[in-house]
């Protein structure tokens, strides 16, 4: 199943969303979850300072998953950014990234979690699919895309 729609949210879809560096995107993308998900800014910034401390989530062709887990969450949730200038993000393949998928689950959503990031990572290592994503031009694009991209591939 390709639809994302179940852990992301229309709202928490960003089409040009600037940032500077990795350190800025991680603060941004925190303070988004705490104003869309109503999650802690700071903690989600902790989480995924500390997983990024392992190794980078810029698994490569432009695409990073920065993933961590949040206490009280319920369940596993996503926010998806397009940035307008590619950052410097240490990728696995060098290559500076401008699609960003943030997962984040509850602690105890271990097996949740890694379906969740195994389901992102096989859809955004599908190259026509990231074109696509990459030639969206709005937010509500960009959500169509994981909302309903089952159905566009099988149309």
């Amino acid at each position: 199943m390709d639809d994302f729609s179940d852990i992301l949210p229309p709202e928490a879809v960003f089409h040009d969303l600037a940032a500077a560096s990795k350190k800025a995107l991680f603060q941004t993308l925190a303070n988004l979850a705490a104003e869309r998900l109503g999650l802690d800014a700071r903690q989600v910034g902790e989480r995924l300072a500390e997983r990024e401390r392992l190794g980078s989530t810029g698994f490569g062709g432009g695409v990073a998953i920065p993933h961590g887990k949040i206490d009280d969450l319920g369940h596993v949730v996503a926010l998806f950014a397009k940035l307008p200038q590619p950052i410097e993000f240490a990728a696995i393949d060098g290559m500076p990234v401008d699609l960003v998928f943030l997962l984040l689950s509850p602690p105890d959503a271990g097996a949740d979690h890694l379906k969740a990031l195994a389901r992102v990572s096989r859809r955004l290592r599908d190259r026509a699919f990231v074109a696509k994503l990459r030639g969206a031009g709005s937010a509500d694009a960009l959500y169509a895309l994981f909302a309903d991209s089952q159905t566009r591939d099988a149309a």
